[in-house]
């Protein structure tokens, strides 16, 4: 029994390098575990504990804002790479679209914050049914409410600053 075990612990222990990494170099800043290149490129081992690289993206049009924005405009430089170029005519007539869709819904939110407004009754809303008997049913409806009142004005917030990030109303 005594053989079996320490046969067993003899080739667990064999095993253990093959678990552990393999030599990584760094060639400035980059890392690589390829002999050859780390010897052409003159990199150095890296010592103690393992490591590990996570390749980054890069931003599209890195250093192209200025070239864009010189030939394309302002606009292309904030279009993801390979969509379509739309002409000045219809991007106006799709800000327009855009900006009465946000309009409507603006006045949808201000006219149902009017109605909460009026529902809420500076926090005093007129009891229903069992809210007579049961007070705490009455403050959590209360309390609904007033979240529900703040929910609305940020939706109308957040509407206006999408207006405000459209250009300017043509006539």
């Amino acid at each position: 029994m005594k053989t079996a075990s320490l046969i067993f612990l003899a080739g667990s222990l064999l095993a253990l390098p093959a678990l552990s990494q393999e030599r990584v170099w760094r060639c400035g800043n980059e890392y690589t575990n390829n002999a050859t290149i780390a010897q052409q490129k003159g990199c150095k081992v890296m010592e103690g504990g393992n490591v590990t690289v996570v390749q980054g993206t890069r931003a599209s049009g890195g250093g192209s804002s200025s070239s864009s924005s010189s030939s394309g405009g302002s606009s292309a430089a904030r279009s993801p790479a390979g969509s379509p170029r739309v002409e000045g005519v219809d991007q106006r007539a799709r800000d327009g679209e855009a900006r009465a869709v946000l309009e409507a819904e603006l006045r949808k939110a201000e006219a149902r914050q009017a109605e909460l407004q009026k529902e809420y009754n500076n926090g005093e809303p007129e009891k229903q049914g069992s809210e007579g008997r049961n007070y705490q049913k009455y403050l959590d409806r209360v309390a609904e409410m007033k979240a529900e009142l703040a929910r609305n004005e940020s939706d109308i917030a957040g509407i206006r600053r999408e207006l405000g990030r459209l250009p300017a109303k043509q006539q």
